[in-house]
């Protein structure tokens, strides 16, 4: 009956260290993820999984409208697309 018991605790502590260096980490960084997604505002610099950087225009359900280059052009996204918002530019 002992065996048994040392035979299982290597494998609990396996668990145990894959939870805390791989799954937790990454349930932390999809929940920043989701939470900076739900709080876009119109006018927010932003950059979407693609490279694409612009500020958004417009915000209709999952629908983004930004608008990106010199000459203006507006292309529209769906939420999940956004990676991340751009920090604004501060002169010092």
């Amino acid at each position: 009956m002992p065996t048994d018991l040392a035979s299982i605790i290597p494998l609990v502590a396996m668990i145990a260290v894959f939870y805390f260096l791989l799954i937790r980490p990454q349930q932390k960084r999809d929940k920043a993820t989701k939470e900076l997604r739900n709080n876009l505002e119109v006018g927010d610099k932003l950059t979407t999984i693609g490279g694409i950087t612009g500020t958004i225009l417009n915000i209709k359900d999952d629908d983004i409208t930004i608008e990106t280059g010199i000459d203006r052009t507006k292309i529209t996204f769906k939420r999940w697309a956004i990676s991340m918002k751009d920090s604004p530019v501060t002169d010092d």
